[in-house]
C-alpha cells in the first residue's frame, strides 16, 4: 500500500506543475492601494497584459509613448493590450501620475 501512494503522488505532482506553469503565462497587474503590484514586469513579445483595479477609486493605465490608453477603471474593472515589439514601455495612472510602473518586453 504504501509503494502504490508514492505510485500515485508523482502523477499529481506533475498535474500541479503543469498546471502552475500555465497559470504563470497570464501576466496580471493588480491596482490596488494607489500601486501597480508588480510595478515592473518582463514579457516576451506576443504578450497579453491585464491590468485589474481592485481599488475603491477610479484608476487608468496609460503609456508615456501614447502605445496605449485604458478608459477609467472602476474598482473590479479590467484593462488589457498585447505587447507584440520588443521594448520597455513606461506607463502611469492619469488620475495619480505618482502610480507608475513598466512593461519589458523580450522577443522570443
Amino acid at each position: 500500500m504504501y509503494r502504490f501512494k508514492h505510485l500515485l503522488a508523482y502523477p499529481i505532482a506533475m498535474l500541479l506543475l503543469i498546471a502552475s506553469a500555465s497559470a504563470s503565462d497570464a501576466h496580471t497587474i493588480v491596482i490596488k492601494k494607489f500601486m501597480f503590484n508588480p510595478m515592473d514586469v518582463t514579457v516576451p513579445a506576443g504578450t497579453d497584459v491585464t491590468w485589474e483595479n481592485q481599488d475603491g477609486e477610479p484608476h487608468t493605465v496609460v503609456s508615456l509613448t501614447n502605445d496605449f490608453r485604458s478608459q477609467a477603471l472602476d474598482e473590479k474593472d479590467k484593462f488589457s493590450h498585447r505587447f507584440d515589439k520588443p521594448g520597455t514601455y513606461k506607463y502611469i495612472c492619469s488620475i495619480h501620475p505618482k502610480m507608475v510602473g513598466t512593461i519589458t518586453v523580450v522577443a522570443k
